[in-house]
Formats: C-alpha cells, sequence, structure tokens
C-alpha cells in the first residue's frame, strides 16, 4: 500500500489550503485514515481521523478550522485547512490502516505512512 500526500505549500495566516492523499495497491478499501503533523524537535502530532461510518475526530488545536473527508470510491482523503495560523507551519502525513483502533490518535497504530507535505503558514 502507497500513500502519496500532496497539497501542501505556503499561505499567509487567515488562509487555507487543502491536502489530499491517495491510498494505492490496496485490495480493499482502507477503514481508517489520518493526518498527523511534525515539525523539527517535536514528536510528530495527532491532527485529525477518520473511519468508515464514523464522524471525524480533531485534536483540539484544530477543530473547527480544519475538515476532514474522504472518497471511498477514490480510497483518496482530504484535509482542508481553514483560518491557518503561524502554529499550524509543519510537515503533514497522512496515515491510514485497514480497520479503525480506539487509539485512533496515536501514531503507532499506522500501518501505512505517506511521504509529508509541507504547510508554511507566514504571519
Amino acid at each position: 500500500v502507497q500513500l502519496q500526500a500532496s497539497g501542501g505549500g505556503w499561505v499567509q495566516a487567515g488562509g487555507s489550503l487543502r491536502l489530499s492523499c491517495a491510498a494505492s495497491g490496496v485490495t480493499g478499501s482502507v477503514s481508517a485514515m489520518a493526518w498527523f503533523r511534525q515539525t523539527p524537535g517535536k514528536e510528530r502530532e495527532f491532527v485529525a481521523a477518520g473511519g468508515s461510518g464514523r464522524a471525524p475526530r480533531y485534536a483540539a488545536s484544530v477543530k473547527g478550522r480544519f475538515l476532514f473527508s474522504r472518497d471511498n470510491g477514490k480510497n483518496t482523503w482530504y484535509l482542508q485547512m481553514n483560518t491557518l495560523k503561524p502554529e499550524d507551519t509543519a510537515n503533514y502525513y497522512c496515515a491510514a490502516r485497514r480497520v479503525w483502533n480506539v487509539q485512533y490518535d496515536k501514531d503507532v497504530w499506522y500501518e501505512y505512512w505517506g511521504q509529508g507535505t509541507l504547510v508554511t503558514v507566514s504571519s
């Protein structure tokens, strides 16, 4: 299974970006998808997650500003990021696993990872 993340870039504070993650090489749909982010010197941080038939979950720091969505038919999921802040600057990683786990905010449970896509928010 390969995950391809895209959509990162530079934006001014208050702006928006939309990240995409496309999964390929799967024989069946993955059931749990997530976004994490990481800045140099810090641990990877949970951002958002979604699962089949489950409402999206968000980190407190992004709730109300970010929106997780998915396209089941394309094995693709998205992160719409609005009202971006400088502290949102990070490498964003998509992740997936075949079965939903209640510890969806723990990166150790995810089986597949995409490469990072850099988001830079200037003040």
